[in-house]
């Protein structure tokens, strides 16, 4: 029986680690479009601010010390959108210059909860025929014998422990 549970938890363990690569290119194409469109809100907001003769933190400043709570709603949105932007823009610097396993470490690190969720709802699974995919799936069933190796040694441990 314990052997039955070691090999299925290592299959679903590197069934499901053999995905973080594939899953860490689909988020990496989507960060592009994402930055895209934040450069873009960005653009519109830091145009205005320039019309009246402001720079983006002096105009996000006066919206934060509005007395219109919608206005420093807004202002408060552009803030987090302009801080989004810099770590997406971090984000890519990083993906750009490292190797796919690091790529993998960058996103499991710090990853853009709504652009990871948008990633997970469109996400297609894909067979791991990579290098980088087979380690993966490699990785994940050594970490499920390691599971698997772990509790049955807990559980012998509580038995020999157990009066008799």
């Amino acid at each position: 029986m314990l052997r039955i549970f070691t090999v299925l938890t290592m299959l679903a363990g590197g069934t499901l680690t053999s995905q973080l690569p594939e899953f860490a290119q689909q988020y990496r194409q989507r960060l592009g479009g994402a930055i895209d469109a934040l450069e873009q809100v960005m653009a519109d907001f830091r145009r205005d601010a320039a019309d009246y003769g402001l720079t983006v933190p002096e105009a996000i400043d006066r919206q934060k010390a509005s007395t219109d709570p919608f206005i420093q709603a807004r202002g408060a949105s552009i803030e987090r959108t302009r801080q989004r932007l810099v770590h997406l823009k971090d984000q890519r610097s990083g993906f750009e210059t490292a190797s796919p396993f690091e790529r993998i470490l960058i996103l499991v690190q710090s990853p853009d909860r709504e652009l990871a969720q948008a990633t997970a709802e469109d996400y297609a699974p894909a067979i791991p025929v990579t290098p980088v995919g087979l380690v993966s799936a490699g990785a994940g069933a050594a970490g499920g014998f390691i599971l698997v190796w772990f509790l049955s040694g807990l559980v012998r441990l509580t038995r020999r422990r157990a009066p008799a």
